[in-house]
Formats: structure tokens, sequence, C-alpha cells
């Protein structure tokens, strides 16, 4: 799930618990609300910390053996 579905949640999720006036049988649309939520936090969440571990810093080195090669298959 990308960034833009994870704010769909956040904003679906708040408008089931705070602007609907709905009544399920079964089915509080409130806690669900703010489940679809926190779900969406935790995306986000999730989202960016996977971005900042990926940034490779200017100047970076990378140095590949050959013994690298023979591993993955290369």
């Amino acid at each position: 799930m990308g960034l833009g579905g994870c704010i769909l949640l956040i904003a679906a999720g708040a408008i089931l618990a705070f602007a609907t006036d709905w009544e399920m049988d079964g089915i509080n649309l409130t806690v669900t609300g703010l489940i679809m939520m926190a779900v969406g936090v935790i995306g986000v969440a999730a989202f960016t910390n996977a971005r900042r571990k990926t940034v490779v810093p200017p100047g970076a080195t990378v140095v590949e053996t050959e013994d690298d090669h023979h591993r993955h298959g290369l």
C-alpha cells in the first residue's frame, strides 16, 4: 500500500468516525473509522520510515567483490 492508500484510509476513517450518523446492526461505524485511521497512520509511518532507509548519501562508494556476483547468481 502506498502513501496515497494510507491517506485515503485516514480520510475515509475520519468520515466514518466523525461525519456520519448512520447506524448498522452489528457494526459500530465510529470504531471502524478509528481503526481505519489507525491503520492509515501506521502505514504512513512505515512508508516514510522505509523511504528514509533506502536513501543513499551522495558520494557513497559501493564496492562489489567477485564473490558477490557468484552468490547472487550474476
